[in-house]
Formats: structure tokens, C-alpha cells, sequence
């Protein structure tokens, strides 16, 4: 446990740096931005991460919101619940899990309505000829031919957007004492704690290798600005505002106390 601990106190204070926590979002605009370029310079070999079927694409990418929101439920019930165990203040944090997972429906299924309202099906990879008796993405593909549209990515997407999400909702970390918890709960909290930051890592990693292997350059980047502006929306504007889910607690319980 003690090696935990010391683990904790080191990703606490990395996101403590106000530079780290200032430049964090635009990371994911340069990524994209260098990414596309390499690829279309076609500067990148291909590697193991190269294909659709890797690892960490088929069994956490394509699953990522699970994962979000399996790691980011209880360790935002177990946070929030030592600043203050109220029950109207913790169904207005619980809420920020319910918008999230609203602004990723509603994105994702909006790129595939345009996917599939500016696309066309294709007999071959080569896009020669059209079969125009296939007017969905879903059908084209069952029939076995190509579909071509407008495709928005939504691993830049999701990817950037649940990466910040992460950020933002493990924040309240840095004003708790772990120590002052009892055993069970410190333990599950900490093991939470990295546990979201190694999906952090792995969100970022998998966001270089979209950004160097897949899509076409505008795909990426209005897939990535979508996750920015989804963030910037609710998390610097919205929740600012009393009507909200407001910013997850910052201070320490025994001052939450004294402000409330």
C-alpha cells in the first residue's frame, strides 16, 4: 500500500502544476494536428498499433466510455462523499456522469448520421462503382461492399473528450487526505485513483496513434475540437453557473464544512 501511496502523492502533485493542468486540452489539438500531418506525409511506419485490431483499440478504445464510467462512478462516490454526505450534493455530482454520457450519445450518433447522410456504397475499396440501392453505412457494409461518407472521427473524439472528463472529475484528489480515510475505503480510492490516470495514458496514446494512422486530417480534427468544445462548454462555462452539476469540490472536508 505504501507503494500506492507514494504513486498517488506523485500523479497529485503532476496535476497540481498549473501548466500541466492549463495545457492539458491543447495537447490533443498539436497531437492532431502533427499526427495528420506525419500521415500524410506517410512519415510513420506501421506498427502493431497500426491495425484496427490491437489490443488496447478492441478491448478498451472501442469500449472506452465503459471504462470511464467504471472507474469514474465509484471514485467520484467515494470523493465527493468526504467532502460532504448530502444527498442533494452528491445526486448533482452524480449528474456530471449523466450529462457526460448524454454529450457522448448525442456526439457520436450525430457522426454517424452524417457518415451516413454524406456517403455513397462502393462495390470496391477503389470506389468505382456505385450501388445505389444501399443508403445507410450499416447496410452497405452488411451486403459486403464500401461505404463513403463524411467521417467525423469519434476515437478523436471520445478519446479527448473522456481523457478531460477523467481530469476535471479526479481533481477533488488533491484536497483529500487518503490517510485520514480508513483502511478499505483509502485503498479503493487510491487503486481508483491510478487506475484513471493510467486510462488517461492510455487514452492519450491511443488519441497519437488515430491521429498518425487513421482518418483524413479534417475527420481528426473536428472530432477533436467537438471533444474540446464539449468539455469547455460544461466544465468552464455551465457548471460554473448555479443551475449545474457545478465543478467537483476542491477544498478540504473540514473547510467544505465552514463554507457550507
Amino acid at each position: 500500500m505504501a507503494a500506492v501511496d507514494v504513486i498517488v502523492d506523485n500523479l497529485v502533485t503532476l496535476w497540481r502544476i498549473p501548466a500541466v493542468r492549463q495545457n492539458f486540452p491543447w495537447i490533443f489539438l498539436l497531437i492532431s494536428a502533427v499526427g495528420s500531418i506525419l500521415k500524410e506525409l506517410e512519415l510513420v511506419p506501421q506498427t502493431y498499433f497500426s491495425s484496427s485490431r490491437n489490443a488496447l483499440n478492441v478491448y478498451f478504445v472501442k469500449v472506452s466510455w465503459g471504462w470511464t464510467l467504471l472507474l469514474l462512478t465509484p471514485f467520484l462516490l467515494l470523493s465527493n462523499s468526504s467532502f460532504s454526505r448530502n444527498v442533494s450534493f452528491l445526486s448533482r455530482r452524480l449528474l456530471s456522469l449523466v450529462v457526460a454520457t448524454a454529450i457522448w450519445y448525442v456526439c457520436t450518433e450525430t457522426f454517424f448520421y452524417i457518415e451516413d447522410a454524406t456517403g455513397l456504397c462502393y462495390e470496391s475499396g477503389t470506389m468505382e462503382v456505385i450501388q445505389p440501392e444501399f443508403i445507410s453505412k450499416a447496410t452497405c457494409r452488411r451486403a459486403g461492399f464500401h461505404w463513403h461518407g463524411y467521417d467525423i472521427s469519434g476515437h478523436s473524439f471520445i478519446l479527448a473528450y473522456s481523457a478531460l472528463f477523467i481530469v476535471e472529475e479526479t481533481a477533488p484528489m488533491a484536497s483529500l487526505k487518503p490517510a485520514s480515510l480508513s483502511a478499505l475505503p483509502r485503498m479503493v480510492l487510491s487503486l481508483l485513483y491510478v487506475a484513471l490516470n493510467l486510462i488517461v495514458i492510455i487514452w492519450v496514446w491511443m488519441f497519437a496513434c488515430t491521429s498518425v494512422y487513421f482518418h483524413d486530417p479534417s475527420h481528426k480534427l473536428l472530432g477533436t475540437i467537438c471533444g474540446l468544445l464539449a468539455w469547455h462548454l460544461t466544465y468552464r462555462v455551465w457548471y460554473l453557473k448555479p443551475l449545474s452539476p457545478g465543478l467537483p469540490p476542491q477544498r478540504h472536508p473540514k473547510e467544505q464544512k465552514e463554507h457550507a
